[in-house]
């Protein structure tokens, strides 16, 4: 595998391009951006050896085609690419919810005569975009999720290209694991989908209670801080995940607020104590 091109120079395309040149990597590194902006500061940084004018023209010059965009923009560039991508390309992403994407890549992809689709999704990641927050260490220690397609053997050159990607994955420092893609989209709206929002929530009711008292900042310590850290992410890319995990989403959120509820009724009582022993049991384990 010599030819890579990564669709979106934002944090995590970013740091995959500088992951790979620290893992070893000699091919060629395209990148490919609607913002130009984004695509040449990962150029800067040796992320990527050029920059692709043109999606389609890109994606058919490389062997592996990364689509690091948010959910709604990958759907929509697995439509564009399923019918110019033959067998001897492979595509895969970073997409924090899984279900809809392995559905459009059985209908898209993974027959004889066009490009194989590995879904998968990285559990790493920084409240806050952008390409010049790369980071070659990003993915040292995380897990890389795939939901493994069972229809590999219809295209053995796409199925040796998705086994070399596993291995720059791991390489770059990461732990792969396979899922299916409903179990997937369940664990990662508890362990992911579930903190964000929480802090989302959080924060906008701190801004909307006390964000205007100047003696905030000097008030608020440590645990105000990592609290309210995530409530820094970009709606742009939560947008897309609240829309395709919506189910999952609203059912942890549900649970929390049921246990939120709990607690209000039991702040003079033992059972309080029982909620902490808990969530310490949850913190050593």
């Amino acid at each position: 595998m010599m030819r890579i091109a990564i669709f979106g120079t934002g944090l995590l395309g970013t740091s995959v391009g500088l992951a790979l040149r620290a893992a070893g990597f000699k091919g060629s590194i395209v990148g490919w951006n609607r913002s130009r902006g984004q695509a040449e500061t990962a150029l800067a940084m040796g992320a990527i050896d050029s920059i692709g004018a043109d999606a389609i023209a890109t994606a058919k010059a490389s062997q592996v085609v990364l689509l690091a965009v948010p959910i709604f923009a990958t759907l929509d560039l697995m439509e564009q690419l399923a019918l110019v991508l033959g067998p001897e390309h492979l595509l895969t992403d970073v997409g924090s919810t899984k279900a809809q994407i392995t559905e459009s890549a059985g209908r898209l992809f993974n027959t004889p005569d066009r490009a194989a689709f590995l879904p998968g999704h990285p559990m790493a990641g920084k409240e806050r975009g952008g390409a010049n927050l790369g980071d070659a260490n990003l993915f040292r220690g995380a897990v890389w999720l795939f939901t493994d397609n069972p229809l590999w053997e219809r295209s053995p050159q796409s199925a040796d290209l998705a086994k070399i990607w596993r291995e720059w994955v791991i390489g770059m420092g990461a732990r792969t694991i396979d899922l299916g893609p409903q179990r997937h989209d369940e664990l990662v709206a508890w362990v992911s989908h579930l903190p964000q929002f929480t802090a989302t929530a959080l924060s906008a009711l701190l801004e909307s209670e006390v964000g205007d008292a100047p003696e905030l900042k000097h008030v608020g310590g440590r645990a105000l801080r990592e609290m309210t850290r995530l409530g820094a992410s970009p709606w742009s890319v939560w947008r897309d995940i609240a829309h395709t995990n919506t189910d999952a989403i609203a059912a942890a959120l549900q649970a929390l607020e049921q246990s939120l509820a709990h607690i209000r009724e039991n702040l003079r009582t033992p059972e309080l104590r029982d909620e902490f022993e808990k969530a310490n049991r949850f913190r050593r384990e």
